[in-house]
């Protein structure tokens, strides 16, 4: 997905809606982490990547829920 396109979605989705996004991309680098353990991974740069996507919805969820 490309970084604005995922930052409009963000911004406009609920908080419930966030929190099972954030669920979804913890579970993903969470198996990332297994298959390097168990098999070879073809792209390492996923691992930022869902990090920075963590972060990203992270950050989304504090600011709804400040306001």
């Amino acid at each position: 997905m490309k970084t604005r396109k995922l930052k409009e979605e963000l911004k406009q989705d609920s908080e419930k809606v966030l929190a099972g996004k954030l669920d979804a991309a913890r579970r993903e680098l969470f198996r990332l982490k297994i298959n390097v353990a168990t098999a070879h991974v073809k792209d390492y740069s996923q691992f930022k990547k869902g990090r920075r996507t963590i972060a990203r919805i992270l950050t989304y969820l504090r600011q709804k829920a400040s306001l």
